[in-house]
């Protein structure tokens, strides 16, 4: 083990119930007086949205609505955000909504004021030193789901559509200035949307924990993020109105997304893929991949497993912990294989691929070679 490693943590967050309404205040400090609202069309027609917009109106901050995010936002999404942003002169990004509306606005806000296309700043080697640092927007992000973390997040995933491709696009300054986690704002969330975003949290805290870099702080972060996870995702998929459960899930969101600078691994590495080909949901899609994953990965995380285990109550061993999770994606109602999300098991080959080739895959505690991954879908798509 080297005990050499570049560290760095997240900004701002404004944490609690009640807290929507310090945005006037958040945008004043942040710089932003003439915000671009982004946001995704179903959020945009419900109640809470109207509240948001009411508390923007009151302080006499003017802003326009970009909402043409999908799923999984694309450069399509990108593109038609940015010209939106420079059109109106706009001077912020307010984003508002689960990981895709975090993702694409934090990228509309970085993408304001560079030259180069957005893939030249994808997560690999140095890119990120090719951006025009003094042009990134300032932005606020508001989550409304429990899962990506993306208000943490340096980077956005976003997909190419010409090649159907996942890319990480990296920028420190990606990061908002602040964040309102205010978990009255996921109230709403329905029962699957809770449960698939909730796994998304879950897997990121424990694929950090897994993953074999160095990383002594994000590594207690991810453990305690697990135990947030553990024991408020059933009750929050089960009684949504339950405000502790729901602030402790918004807490483990963020915190695996802070816990995955230490790294990722095949839990996204097969899941990118998927998402990108069948536009499936993330969370979800890393639900229904995690147990063959862990069993991929047991012999390289059995004794770590095997503390958390300990740890969190659950038993003993690694098996304890393999039943727990096999346990809890039952009772939330994840479903048992990828074919139920409507991905198309003649595909393996192409994803298998594109699978290996993901920057996740790099920190998987087992080098994830094109068989394994082949393998490892013809499982996914066999579940049972």
């Amino acid at each position: 083990m080297t005990l050499n490693a570049n560290w760095s943590f997240p900004t701002q967050i404004r944490f609690g119930t009640g807290r929507l309404k310090e945005l006037p205040d958040a945008c004043a400090e942040a710089g932003i007086s003439r915000p671009l609202v982004v946001t995704d069309k179903v959020l945009r027609e419900l109640p809470l949205f109207s509240e948001f917009l009411d508390i923007l109106d009151r302080a006499g901050l003017g802003c326009s609505v970009f909402s043409n995010v999908d799923p999984n936002p694309t450069d399509r999404n990108l593109d038609d955000g940015l010209s939106v942003f420079k059109e109106g002169e706009f001077d912020g990004v307010v984003s508002i909504g689960g990981g895709s509306s975090l993702d694409l606005g934090k990228m509309i806000a970085f993408m304001s004021g560079q030259s180069r296309p957005v893939w030249d700043f994808e997560d690999v080697g140095e890119n990120w030193k090719l951006a025009n640092s003094s042009g990134i927007s300032p932005s606020i992000a508001i989550p409304t789901t429990a899962g990506t973390g993306s208000e943490v997040g340096r980077a956005s995933v976003i997909t190419n559509t010409a090649t159907t491709v996942k890319k990480i696009i990296f920028h420190p300054s990606v990061l908002p200035r602040i964040v309102i986690a205010d978990p009255e704002t996921t109230l709403g969330l329905p029962r699957s949307a809770t449960a698939g975003t909730g796994m998304d949290a879950f897997a990121h805290c424990l694929e950090a924990y897994c993953a074999p870099g160095y990383h002594p702080m994000c590594q207690g972060i991810a453990l305690e993020g697990l135990r947030l996870a553990t024991e408020n995702l059933a009750e929050a998929v089960e009684n949504g109105s339950n405000v502790e459960a729901r602030a402790n899930m918004m807490c483990a969101a963020s915190m695996g997304a802070v816990a995955f600078q230490k790294g990722l691994g095949a839990v996204h590495a097969l899941s990118h893929p998927v998402g990108a080909m069948f536009n499936t949901h993330h969370g979800t899609t890393n639900a229904v991949v995690l147990l063959n994953v862990l069993k991929f990965n047991e012999c390289a995380i059995r004794e770590k497993l095997s503390s958390v285990a300990a740890y969190l109550n659950l038993g003993s061993g690694f098996e304890d912990f393999y039943k727990f999770v096999e346990g809890l994606l039952r009772d939330i109602g994840i479903p048992k294989n990828l074919q139920s999300l409507g991905a198309d098991p003649d595909r393996i080959d192409q994803l298998a691929k594109m699978a290996i080739e993901d920057p996740t895959a790099s920190s998987n505690p087992i080098p994830l070679t094109y068989d394994g991954a082949y393998q490892l879908y013809q499982k996914c798509f066999d579940s049972s």
